[in-house]
């Protein structure tokens, strides 16, 4: 059974091996191995995006915490070795160009992640960055998706975009706390809450899910209550601390079970 990630009053306590697949040195293979597999890490690119943004805004909240930096760190690290596997990879000059582009928009991001200390006066500059580094990743899968030309492919795609909307709704939620475009902020977390639960549905019934795949997507589902509860709060949290805890750690739970989900049906095509 996983193991679950604990909130203490300390701050975060994460489960780190339950997310084997996200951060060096865990199970990511060194290179692509296939189109499946560009798919699956072309999408991860989508999420890493959003979970960068996502840690330095808990680091904003002043919730200077070894978890929180472990993150922002390790999701750098991935970030920028996927980028130089899947424009390596690239099958077509058009989808290599899109990595080019996306290694001139993510040096941007990088910017506005690590150059400055995180705060409030930063946050639109780095929902500017990472909005056009998140197009682009985008861009990049749907072009790896095309590729492939299976459907398989469009599954790995929609489940793979799940961990990126998790991590969106979590950012979106910690920049409203920060008084930042309250209102776009819980529109955004609005529409990416209905698009996932859409999307979880269509992942459950498709006719390629095994019984491993709904047995982690019932996995999913009780992840997502808990991240749910602590993104229904949003504007009525007496403790700032704790209600960033919980949308922090509740969104990297329900970000380690998609990410299985994704990878299993990667692993359907090879």
């Amino acid at each position: 059974m996983q193991r679950r990630t604990l909130l203490t009053s300390a701050g975060y306590t994460t489960a780190w091996g339950a997310l084997g697949l996200l951060v060096p040195g865990g199970k990511a293979q060194a290179e692509v191995a296939d189109l499946n597999d560009a798919i699956n890490k072309a999408g991860r690119q989508r999420m890493l995006s959003q979970r960068m943004g996502k840690a330095w805004l808990a680091l904003a909240h002043k919730s200077d915490t070894p978890a929180a930096r472990a993150v922002l760190e390790q999701s750098l690290a991935l970030f920028e070795r996927q980028l130089g596997e899947l424009k390596a990879f690239a099958p077509s000059p058009a989808i290599r160009d899109t990595y080019v582009k996306l290694e001139g928009a993510w040096a941007d991001h990088k910017a506005t992640l690590m150059g400055t200390t995180p705060s409030r006066d930063g946050v639109t500059a780095l929902l500017q960055a990472d909005a056009k580094v998140l197009a682009l990743a985008h861009q990049g899968t749907s072009q790896y998706e095309a590729a492939l030309g299976k459907p398989v492919g469009h599954l790995v795609n929609v489940a793979g975009r799940q961990r990126m909307l998790s991590q969106r709704m979590a950012k979106f939620c910690l920049s409203a706390m920060l008084g930042v475009d309250t209102a776009a902020a819980t529109t955004e977390i609005a529409k990416a809450r209905d698009e996932f639960l859409k999307a979880t549905e269509l992942l459950r019934n498709a006719p390629q899910a095994t019984v491993r795949i709904r047995q982690e997507l019932l996995l999913a589902d009780s992840q997502w209550v808990f991240f749910d509860a602590a993104l229904q709060r949003l504007g009525n949290a007496s403790n700032t601390f704790r209600q960033v805890s919980e949308v922090f750690v509740s969104s990297e739970n329900l970000l380690a079970s998609m990410d299985r989900v994704t990878g299993m049906y990667a692993a359907l095509g090879t």
